[in-house]
């Protein structure tokens, strides 16, 4: 099962402030400890929303939002996507985390959804068309 598993955003976040060197140590411990596990299969911060925008889709007509955005408890500071076999595995790797903020903070885990998911509605022929996308975004990939 594969897991994105999201870190909320905080004041801090928002605010630009860069973690210090012992968050960065212990968070880099702590991802190298996941990828010997063969759990971590990618992981990335995000910029606060000052930097982002927002597309807002009505019908036909799309419309931009520039960001910051006012809720924070709803915005995503970060990501990781894991395997593992089930959600009760993912939470107790989340609980050796140590806490990505200074502040309080809050990470979400949400199980991603597979082929089988979508059952009849994915004809054979989407998902060729599924498969063919993901082996072409796999080589965008950057090492």
């Amino acid at each position: 099962m594969k897991f994105m598993v999201i870190v909320k955003a905080t004041a801090e976040s928002e605010a630009g402030k860069m973690p210090s060197t012992e968050l960065l140590a212990a968070m880099g411990k702590y991802n190298e400890e996941l990828v010997k596990a063969g759990i971590m299969q990618d992981a990335a911060g995000l910029h606060p929303t000052s930097r982002g925008a927002r597309v807002r889709f009505s019908g036909k007509n799309r419309s931009v939002i520039d960001g910051p955005f006012a809720e924070t408890k709803e915005l995503i500071a970060g990501y990781w996507i894991w395997e593992c076999k089930s959600l009760a595995e993912a939470i107790d790797w989340l609980k050796k985390c140590p806490n990505p903020m200074e502040s309080e903070s809050e990470i979400e885990i949400r199980q991603l959804f597979t082929n089988e998911d979508f059952g009849e509605a994915l004809t054979p022929e989407l998902a060729e068309q599924e498969e063919r996308t993901r082996a072409l975004a796999g080589r965008n990939k950057k090492a």
